[in-house]
């Protein structure tokens, strides 16, 4: 029905695949509505990809809340499959869509993750990106009110965290990189003042010895000198 479609619209905003050894992007498929501005939190994405690559071995399924939206990831053969969806988009179906895409990326692509070295590799994918949104964007069809139904313990489990804390992580490496570099400048100052200081010291300490041995050495030579 009409109402059961506006219900559903736009649900699925944004998906993303990356190679989650360097954060290498695979594919992508970007929501047709071009109102939507959705540069930021594509820049979030790749951030993430960044900080999953960096890091120690990170959760295999993860949601992070940023604004109006949530994105979900899911990690399977060493591809990150990320989706920025709605807050009110059930998270069940979220990950059902991920799994949609990581099967058939699998069967398609999968031998050739490790090889390609180009961004967007696989942009081909595209086209089944764009299809299998589709049948995940209404929420009330029998469709997906079935997969609603179907028991997911696992969902259950998927932490949800702020995307702010895994960026804010970044922006607190910088600033302490840039605390220690400033502490390092300012030991350099201070160890220079000081040899400085040192130096000054030790002018003061002799410099009236140095004049009165000056003194007497002329005096000596000027009395060899007359007598």
């Amino acid at each position: 029905s009409p109402s059961a479609r506006a219900h559903g619209a736009g649900m699925v905003k944004l998906t993303m695949l990356a190679r989650v050894a360097d954060g290498l992007p695979l594919a992508e498929g970007l929501e047709s509505d071009r109102q939507a501005d959705l540069e930021t939190y594509k820049q979030q994405a790749k951030t993430l990809f960044k900080k999953l690559s960096a890091g120690p071995p990170p959760p295999s399924r993860m949601s992070y809340e940023s604004g109006p939206y949530f994105l979900h990831y899911m990690i399977e053969q060493g591809v990150c499959y990320l989706t920025l969806s709605d807050r009110g988009y059930p998270k069940k179906l979220a990950y059902q869509y991920l799994e949609d895409l990581q099967r058939e990326f699998a069967a398609q692509n999968g031998a050739a993750v490790e090889t390609v070295a180009r961004p967007y590799a696989f942009i081909k994918f595209d086209t089944f990106i764009q299809k299998t949104k589709k049948l995940y964007q209404d929420t009330r069809t029998q469709r997906n009110l079935s997969k609603l139904n179907e028991d997911l313990h696992d969902i259950q489990s998927v932490m949800t965290r702020n995307i702010n804390d895994i960026l804010g992580q970044g922006e607190r490496l910088d600033h302490v990189s840039s605390m220690s570099e400033t502490l390092r400048n300012e030991s350099r100052k201070y160890s220079s003042r000081a040899k400085d200081l040192s130096r000054q010291a030790l002018i003061q300490k002799y410099a009236p010895i140095a004049v009165v041995v000056g003194f007497v050495l002329v005096l000596l030579l000027f009395r060899r000198w007359l007598f």
